[in-house]
């Protein structure tokens, strides 16, 4: 062979083998070939990751692991989302949104000391104490949420418990029944609740009670010190076994760390004996003269991570996105709905603190495709009219009905 034969057969032998993909790996081998065995994919693993077992969960358990959940919670944030976006479709209609009033049916005069709230009398907020609210006064304000689309109507009062409060109590039952009559859920919030009284408002028809756990347990302390992270989940068992549907949640930004306390958070609810019927997502709103004042901002990141994981670990619990709302734009607020969010407060004011308007809500409604949320614990007979209405025009309507017709 001549030196330019042997040249070009050098240089043929020398050319890249091409790439074969196999499984999203390249290997550079031939394709194929007398004597060379083609590799073989990679076999299936023996058992399911701890997010593949949450992706494709058929219903709730409730034997997590604290490590199992930070898996979740650690995952990439677009994957976590779209997962918990997917996971959120199966179990609820995706366009449904539950929309939510809260009235602050007692202000002020708290004796805990919950280093965020505004309405303790350990610190200087300018809040004004006021004493219980009317039944009258609570449901006029009800037929307004009604009127405005919302289906589910939350009365707060700040007290640390119900203990020796019979006067107060026979005054809620009635406000209990007054929401119900209108079609609406009726949810309170009233601090610690014993057997009893939690037997006396299920009979009333309460449909949920909410109190919240706030963090996770190891943070709890540096958080509040006149109440028990036990006296709470005491609250939430007497509540269950009354069969009352449990609202818990907690809030995001006192101070804690994401990675672990968002995680011990959702931890504790997700490992109660049942899962809680709706879980409020606050974001911190810092009040002036309270011991959080000055905390940095929640990040759009750990909300949405929390959400998202939440509605991994707990498929069929509603969602809601509480306070701290009014601070974050439409967008923030898409992701988190994106992310497994369903419910919002919505309305005139939340306890003290402001909150998105009816009219404000409506718009965002209209441009995203939502629609008001529609629940078996609800009596709404028909489609609610999603029209943003004052107190004011309210009792411009009553006193017209009231006139006697020509």
């Amino acid at each position: 062979m001549d030196p330019a034969s042997m040249s070009r057969c050098v240089v043929r032998s020398a050319k890249k083998v091409p790439a074969v993909r196999y499984y999203s790996i390249v290997h550079d081998v031939p394709r194929g070939g007398p004597g060379l065995a083609q590799t073989s994919p990679p076999p299936p693993p023996q058992s399911r990751s701890v997010f593949d077992q949450a992706v494709n969960a058929t219903g709730p358990r409730n034997n997590w692991t604290k490590e199992e959940i930070s898996q979740i919670h650690q995952t990439p944030l677009m994957e976590l989302a779209f997962a918990a976006g997917s996971v959120h479709r199966r179990f609820h209609k995706p366009s449904a949104v539950q929309l939510c009033t809260l009235m602050n049916i007692k202000t002020g005069g708290c004796t805990e000391d919950c280093s965020y709230c505004a309405q303790s009398s350990r610190y200087k907020t300018n809040l004004q104490a006021t004493k219980l609210s009317t039944v009258d006064s609570v449901i006029e304000a009800a037929k307004i949420a009604k009127a405005n689309g919302s289906n589910r109507f939350c009365m707060g009062a700040a007290w640390r418990d119900m203990r020796g409060r019979t006067r107060g109590m026979k005054n809620i039952v009635d406000m209990v029944k007054g929401v119900r009559s209108l079609g609406m859920e009726a949810c309170v919030t009233l601090g610690m609740l014993d057997k009893q009284q939690a037997k006396e408002l299920k009979e009333a028809g309460l449909t949920a009670y909410n109190h919240n756990i706030d963090t996770s347990r190891e943070h709890y302390p540096n958080v509040i010190t006149t109440r028990s992270y036990d006296e709470r989940l005491q609250t939430l068992e007497n509540v269950r076994e009354a069969g009352i549907h449990v609202c818990s949640g907690g809030i995001l930004g006192l101070g804690e760390t994401p990675r672990t306390d968002h995680v011990g958070l959702i931890h504790t609810l997700a490992t109660l004996p049942e899962h809680p019927e709706s879980f409020p997502v606050n974001k911190l709103v810092p009040i002036k003269g309270t011991p959080m004042f000055g905390q940095d901002p929640v990040k759009l990141e750990d909300m949405v991570r929390c959400i998202a994981t939440a509605r991994l670990v707990m498929p069929k619990t509603i969602i809601r996105i509480a306070a701290g709302r009014v601070t974050m734009p439409e967008s923030e607020q898409m992701l988190c709905f994106m992310a497994g969010a369903n419910a919002i407060f919505t309305g005139e004011k939340m306890l003290t603190t402001e909150c998105n308007g009816w009219d404000e809500d409506k718009e965002m409604f209209e441009r995203w495709g939502l629609s008001p949320m529609q629940t078996e614990a609800s009596k709404v007979v028909e489609e609610p009219k999603f029209e943003a209405q004052s107190f004011s025009h309210m009792r411009d309507e009553d006193k017209t009905s009231s006139q006697p017709q020509a």
